[in-house]
């Protein structure tokens, strides 16, 4: 990416309606939703992210007679589910 700025969520979401109106889509229903959409799907993973980063990928969970179990942060699963779906919604 040599000398080129790095944006942020915000300014490439400006330059994506930027680009649409070039194309004379950025009225578009389906544009319209499907944006909006990839928006929230990526605040969700933007949010279970800091989750992971902050509870770790292991958590521990105490059952009966105070026996522990130690699994995977349940953040995780719904991380990969949501890079799935948001996935799908670049395609369309």
């Amino acid at each position: 990416m040599g000398g080129t700025k790095k944006l942020n969520l915000t300014e490439q979401a400006r330059e994506i309606l930027r680009i649409a109106e070039q194309h004379g889509v950025e009225q578009n229903f389906f544009f319209i939703t499907t944006f909006k959409r990839y928006q929230v799907q990526l605040s969700i993973l933007n949010n279970l992210e800091k989750t992971i980063q902050e509870d770790g990928v292991l958590v521990t969970k105490e059952y009966v007679k105070g026996r522990k179990n130690v699994y995977s942060h349940p953040a995780i699963s719904d991380y990969n589910r949501t890079t799935d779906s948001a996935n799908k919604t670049v395609g369309t």
